[in-house]
C-alpha cells in the first residue's frame, strides 16, 4: 500500500507529500474533501481527474479540510492510494430515486459482493438525505464482519448545499462509496464525543424522525431552555454548546445528536439525527479539553484494534466541534497525530454527521459532534 497526500488550490496543487514516490498514474483510490464551491467546480474535476488518470476519485464537500495536522479551509485536500494485494468495488446512488434514505441504504449496500469484503467507506450527501436512515438500511443488509464507515458532506456553517461524486462532477443528493476486500487489509476504527452529560436521565414521549416536541410528557423546548440558562437568548446558535446524548436502546452506549434548529411556533428542536420516541436522553456540554482528549481516545482505540501503527488515518469530525473549538481546531488533530506517530498520513474533512460503530467491528451509527477515525494498512 502506498499513500500521497495533495492540497489543491487555486487551480493547482500547493502543497504534496510523496515520500513512498506513487506514481500518479497508478493511483487506484483518491479521496478529496473539499469547500463547496471547489469540490463543485468542473475545472477542480478536470485537474484531479488528469493528475490521477485511473484512479477511481470520491469527492465531497466538506466543513474544513483536515491535511496532515492542518485545518484548512477553501482548498480541497487529497489522498491518493495504490494497493498490492487488495482489491477494489465503487458504487453510487442518488436518494432522488428511492422513497426513502432506509431504501437507498439498502441499495447502497446491496451493490456490492460481501464475500471477502472487509470495509465500506461511505460519503453522502448531508443535506437531502436522512443519515440516521441511510444507516439503518445499510446495516439492514451488511453482513456482521463488513465495517461501515463514513461520513455526510458538509457546507462550512450555511447548511445550504453538500456536493458528492463519483468519478465525476459532484452533485447534491448523492451517496457514494468505496469497497475494500481481500484479506491483507487491516482496518480498525474510534469514534469518541468527549461532552459531559448533566442532568437527569429522561424519555422522549413525543417526537417524530428528527424533530423532538416532548420529554418526560413535558414541552420539550420549554425544557430545554431552562437547561441552557443564560445561553437560551442565544438560540440557536449556542445549541451547538448543548447537544442532547441519546440511548436508542438500553444495551448501548449513548450516542450524540446536533440541534440544527428550534421552532418557536411549533414548540419544537430540529436534531441531525432521528430522536425515537421513547428512547432515553441526556443534556450535555462542552469542555474543551475533554473534547480534544477524546480525539486522542479515538486515535487509541484504532491502535487497540491491530496493534500497529496504521499507514493512513481518515478523520472526520463534526462541523459542530469546529465552531466550538475555535482556534484550538487544530489541537484535536495534533492529538491524534501524536498517537499514531509521523508513520501515519492523515486526511479527513468536518462534517454534518459520522458514520462509524460504537464498539469494535459493531453496526454503525450516526453521529454528531464526534472524531470519528477510520484506519488502513495493508500487510506484506
Amino acid at each position: 500500500m502506498k499513500v500521497t497526500t495533495a492540497l489543491y488550490k487555486e487551480n493547482s496543487f500547493i502543497e504534496r507529500e510523496n515520500e513512498e514516490v506513487l506514481n500518479f498514474d497508478q493511483a487506484q483510490l483518491v479521496l478529496g474533501f473539499g469547500s463547496r464551491d471547489l469540490i463543485s467546480s468542473p475545472i477542480s474535476f478536470e485537474f484531479i481527474k488528469n493528475e490521477f488518470p485511473n484512479s477511481e476519485i470520491l469527492l465531497c464537500s466538506s466543513s474544513g479540510e483536515i491535511y496532515g495536522q492542518q485545518v484548512i479551509d477553501n482548498t480541497i485536500s487529497i489522498i491518493a492510494m495504490s494497493f498490492s494485494k487488495t482489491t477494489l468495488k465503487t458504487s453510487e446512488v442518488d436518494i432522488d430515486d428511492y422513497s426513502s434514505s432506509f431504501e437507498a441504504g439498502i441499495s447502497l449496500i446491496n451493490t456490492f459482493p460481501q464475500d471477502d469484503l472487509k470495509l465500506v467507506f461511505v460519503l453522502s450527501d448531508g443535506g437531502k438525505v436522512n443519515g440516521s436512515e441511510l444507516v439503518k438500511g445499510m446495516n439492514h443488509v451488511k453482513k456482521e464482519s463488513v465495517l461501515i464507515t463514513g461520513g455526510l458532506a458538509g457546507d462550512g456553517a450555511k447548511f445550504e448545499k453538500t456536493y458528492v461524486g463519483l468519478n465525476k462532477i459532484p452533485e447534491t443528493g448523492k451517496i457514494i462509496a468505496v469497497g475494500f476486500y481481500g484479506d491483507k487489509l487491516e482496518v480498525s476504527h474510534g469514534s469518541i464525543g468527549g461532552w459531559e452529560s448533566f442532568g437527569l436521565e429522561r424519555t422522549v414521549t413525543k417526537a417524530t424522525g428528527n424533530v423532538l416536541f416532548e420529554i418526560d410528557g413535558k414541552n420539550a423546548l420549554d425544557l430545554y431552555k431552562t437547561y441552557l440558562g443564560k445561553y437560551a437568548d442565544e438560540l440557536p446558535g449556542s445549541a451547538l454548546l448543548f447537544p442532547l446524548s441519546i440511548k436508542l436502546d438500553e444495551s448501548e452506549d449513548p450516542i450524540v445528536r446536533t440541534i440544527l434548529s428550534i421552532d418557536e411556533k411549533n414548540q419544537s428542536m430540529t436534531f441531525a439525527g432521528d430522536i425515537p420516541t421513547g428512547s432515553k436522553v441526556r443534556f450535555m456540554k462542552a469542555n474543551f479539553d475533554r473534547l480534544i482528549d477524546a480525539a486522542s481516545d479515538a486515535a487509541t482505540t484504532c491502535l487497540k484494534m491491530n496493534n500497529t501503527n496504521p499507514k493512513l488515518a481518515i478523520l472526520i469530525s463534526c462541523v459542530g466541534r469546529k465552531l466550538i473549538l475555535g482556534n484550538r481546531t487544530e489541537e484535536e488533530i495534533e492529538a491524534v497525530s501524536e498517537i499514531f506517530g509521523e508513520q501515519t498520513k492523515l486526511t479527513g474533512f468536518y462534517s454534518y454527521g459520522e458514520i462509524s460503530p460504537l464498539k469494535p467491528m459493531a453496526n454503525c451509527e450516526l453521529h454528531n459532534q464526534t472524531m470519528t477515525i477510520t484506519c488502513l494498512n495493508e500487510r506484506d
